[in-house]
């Protein structure tokens, strides 16, 4: 299951990870920021899937997406080789920012809930700028 991504119906992406010892800590259970980059993995797909190449943008179009914020809850660890799904979904959108709720499960078992503002920048002045049409894609 963790090689191929999964795509959900009504507004919602889902992406599997496996993990693998490098993601764990010395206590045994996935370091706390290795679930950023599970859920930045999860969003990067996602624009993948509606054919969006994020390097192909910045590259012609100067624009780039930085978080602004994020909030995460840790409810419960993962562990050595749990088969994971994140659950990506676009709460609120707006011409330069996208709010993501993101949460990552464990079959049934939420361990982790989060919300991750993102804004749209021009990579040359570092200012905000819009959001390109393909972004509605991302929106039920």
């Amino acid at each position: 299951m963790h090689t191929q991504k999964l795509i959900a119906t009504a507004g919602q992406y889902l992406f599997p990870v496996c993990v693998y010892y490098e993601d764990t800590d010395a206590g045994g259970v996935v370091y706390h920021a290795n679930y950023l980059n599970y859920m930045e993995r999860a969003r990067t797909q996602w624009l993948m899937s509606l054919g969006f190449n994020l390097k192909d943008w910045a590259q012609e179009q100067s624009q780039i997406l930085v978080v602004r914020s994020l909030n995460i809850e840790y409810i419960k660890p993962a562990v050595l080789l749990d088969e994971l799904v994140v659950i990506s979904s676009v709460s609120k959108h707006g011409k330069v920012r996208l709010h993501f709720s993101q949460n990552i499960l464990r079959g049934e078992q939420l361990l982790i809930k989060a919300q991750v503002e993102i804004v749209c920048i021009n990579s040359k002045t570092m200012r905000p700028t819009a959001l390109p049409e393909i972004f509605s894609k991302l929106i039920v």
